[in-house]
């Protein structure tokens, strides 16, 4: 399971490209519905505010003598026609004001009349705050709440101020924006849920090149023939489309990849058979001069001391020579698929013989035996099993001084059987143990070289592994190295373990 990053989410930059897409839009369409619900709130309350102030005009329009207002018949009742819940003071100073909320009745006739309520004293301060000059503006009078408000000199000297309720106004403005809000929501939440939906369909192209790309990335490219045979589908490569753009670039390069393949596939057959072919060739040659050379030494007639040093010496690099090519022809036998034999072979018995062979060839160094009490038995090849054991023993051998203990022990888990390689000698250089299975690789003056090396023995090692879809790694330092092999227990193809449970088969400790 793939870990998320919490950090990574926080920044828009970490997001999928269909989420980024969708998020601009509904951005977008949100920048867009404000602008649009903005101007429409603001133009209907401009609207509605010009009506109020309408009648704030009619209120105090010219009468028919020609005064600046119409006064009523006395001071106590309204103006006919006067909107209940308006305010109308006047005032020539704070003690004598004059008038109030209009508020609606019957009169003794029967016949709806209005008349004035006197406000309270905070109500008539927050009123005679407005400046009498004529310019409308917004009051909140105590008791009664908004009001939009214009004070104005009479022609007789007193001041009249006028006032409507906003109640209605603001209720409209609220109800709007309300409303408004939403439309903008609902929208916001239809066009994001379609706006998904549409990338999402949109993007499918990109999704299967991305699948295309991924399935090429899972191809092991390093070796071996590669049958390169994933291409991004036709529908997918249309040169009018970004999409296809990149698809029909995708299908080249891997057209380009794929010719590469089969010639690096091509010429690394030529050079295996011709290593296959040459060392076969040469085994016949060697095996003459190894016979001339013994022959010549076993010959009646004297030979001085001088000839025969040379002869022992054809011999001994006769011998070495053939060792080499019986390597590098078992590596292209390997390398061209060569079946192996798959037969049981008791690991427990081959590590002895391969111990005993090693105590033979090293008397003077310490070697150890760790294992089970029931015997481990693999499947596979049984003399190129030997011949890995052989290898390994041989290399610790050769590598580490005199006296060194080289233990071998055999262990088991539920599918695999392991094999631990452990010495106490000097260690393998930290640069040279990423590369050590390579073929040719050599350790340096610190790892003693007291014979001679090809250079190919754990490439052999791990060549033959490999072919019993096995695994083999090195550990080492100073003091401690450690070869562990992991060999599959039965014939099933799940018999290798990940790559976390191979690193948990620890060897056993020093």
């Amino acid at each position: 399971m793939a870990v998320i990053h919490p950090s990574r989410w926080r920044s828009p930059a970490g997001w999928p490209l269909r989420t980024r897409i969708v998020a601009i839009i509904m951005v977008l369409l949100t920048v867009l519905g404000l602008a649009v619900g903005g101007t429409a709130y603001f133009f209907l309350r401009n609207t509605l505010y010009t009506q109020v102030d309408a009648k704030l005009d009619t209120a105090g329009r010219p009468g028919p003598g020609g005064g600046k207002f119409q006064f009523p018949f006395d001071d106590t009742h309204p103006y006919r026609g006067a909107e209940p819940g308006s305010i109308t003071i006047t005032y020539t100073g704070v003690s004598d004001i004059e008038g109030g909320v209009v508020e609606a009745f019957t009169n003794t006739e029967g016949f709806p009349d209005t008349r004035y309520k006197t406000l309270s004293d905070v109500a008539n301060a927050q009123l005679l705050a407005v400046p009498a000059d004529g310019v409308k503006t917004d009051v909140s009078v105590d008791g009664y709440g908004s009001y939009r408000v214009v004070a104005e000199t009479t022609n007789e000297g007193t001041i009249r101020v006028t006032a409507i309720s906003l109640k209605n106004t603001n209720f409209t403005l609220l109800r709007v924006a309300l409303v408004t809000g939403g439309a903008v929501l609902i929208a916001l939440g239809i066009a994001g849920w379609a706006g998904a939906l549409i990338v999402r369909r949109t993007l499918a192209p990109l999704d299967r090149v991305a699948a295309t790309a991924t399935k090429v990335s899972e191809l092991k490219l390093d070796r071996g023939e590669v049958q390169l045979v994933q291409r991004v589908p036709d529908r997918d490569t249309d040169p009018r489309t970004e999409v296809g753009q990149v698809g029909a670039a995708l299908n080249q390069m891997l057209d380009h990849v794929g010719n590469a393949l089969e010639a690096r596939h091509a010429s690394e057959m030529q050079v295996r058979q011709f290593v296959a072919d040459a060392s076969h060739e040469l085994r016949t040659p060697l095996a003459a001069i190894r016979g001339y050379a013994e022959l010549s030494r076993r010959s009646r007639a004297p030979i001085s001391d001088e000839i025969a040093h040379v002869l022992n010496r054809v011999e001994s690099e006769a011998k070495r020579m053939t060792g080499l090519v019986e390597d590098l022809l078992l590596l292209a036998r390997i390398d061209a698929g060569r079946p192996l034999a798959h037969d049981p072979v008791d690991l427990s018995m081959l590590v002895v013989d391969t111990v005993s062979d090693a105590h033979a060839a090293g008397p003077r160094h310490y070697w150890q035996l760790d294992l089970p009490e029931e015997p481990v038995i693999v499947i596979g090849d049984g003399a190129r099993l030997h011949q890995v054991l052989a290898n390994l023993l041989a290399n610790a051998r050769t590598h580490t001084p005199e006296g060194t203990a080289v233990t071998v022990a055999v262990t088991s888990t539920l599918d695999s059987a392991v094999v631990h390689v452990i010495d106490n000698g000097p260690g393998i250089p930290a640069e040279l143990q990423p590369k050590i299975f390579e073929r040719f690789a050599r350790g340096d003056s610190s790892r003693s070289r007291a014979a001679g090396s090809t250079g190919l023995g754990l490439s052999i090692v791990h060549a033959v592994v490999q072919s019993h879809r096995g695994r083999v790694a090195v550990e080492s330092a100073p003091g401690r190295t450690v070869f562990t092999v992991v060999l599959p227990l039965g014939r099933s193809a799940a018999v290798i373990p990940p790559a976390e449970q191979f690193a948990q088969i620890a060897p056993p400790a020093g």
